[in-house]
């Protein structure tokens, strides 16, 4: 990461060392930096050049009140709310990169797999957005919602929010616990009707201190995911 006299980051530092923060400092992240980091994120591309993506950048009051409503209503058993469509249970190989990352995680903070009060507590830091001072919430147009396209773009530019987040000194988690309550999110972050809630970031400084932050997951190598065509080898 960059520090405040040491040398920008290479694009190929950022994208390497690049991982996802849930243990922050409660330092206030400024926002002329959050600015910053929403202007490079804002060059990812799009279908048409049509850049369906919206923020709100929420802290303070505002965002604990989200914290507070989203936990309180997630352990009254009120159903997901979330709007982004689900695939439900991952299987095979996606599966098991899921519990893969889960036991590193678990291992770092030193949570026994049978200490349901532990994982309990994990659980409810991700419905408080890990106690970030900011966050994110992407949202798209509702009147380009029903299909594939605008959620797409959207994660486009929420990856190159998090890397470009990663170049100011800044850590992010991509967190969809953070709004499964979205009339929640809505009420609290002033969203309108006429926006579809696609995915909230993390954002802060990180705290180096916090175990889980070292935490690198493992990635498929180009042979497991490429398939090349027409080359001479």
């Amino acid at each position: 990461m960059t520090s405040e006299t040491g040398p920008a980051p290479t694009f190929d530092e950022v994208v390497v060392g690049r991982r996802s923060i849930r243990g922050y400092k409660p330092d206030p992240v400024p926002k002329a930096v959050i600015r910053e980091v929403l202007e490079l994120a804002m060059r990812a591309p799009s279908s048409l050049n049509t850049q369906p993506w919206n923020f709100y950048v929420v802290a303070g009051e505002a965002l604990d009140r989200i914290r507070a409503g989203n936990t309180e209503r997630n352990l009254a058993g009120v159903p997901d709310s979330r709007e982004f469509r689900s695939h439900g249970a991952y299987e095979g190989a996606h599966r098991e990169r899921q519990i893969e990352i889960a036991k590193q995680l678990f291992a770092a903070m030193g949570i026994e797999r049978h200490n349901q009060d532990q994982r309990r507590d994990w659980v409810l830091r991700g419905f408080r957005q890990f106690d970030a001072p900011v966050s994110v919430v992407v949202t798209y147009d509702r009147s380009i919602h029903g299909g594939d396209i605008a959620p797409f773009d959207c994660g486009a530019v929420a990856n190159a929010l998090v890397n470009a987040a990663w170049s100011r000194g800044l850590g992010c988690v991509i967190n969809s616990q953070g709004i499964m309550q979205s009339p929640v999110v809505r009420e609290h972050a002033g969203i309108p009707d006429d926006q579809v809630i696609m995915i909230c970031i993390a954002m802060g400084y990180p705290e180096e201190a916090f175990p889980a932050n070292a935490v690198v997951s493992r990635r498929k190598s180009v042979d497991e995911a490429a398939v090349f065509v027409g080359f001479d080898d």
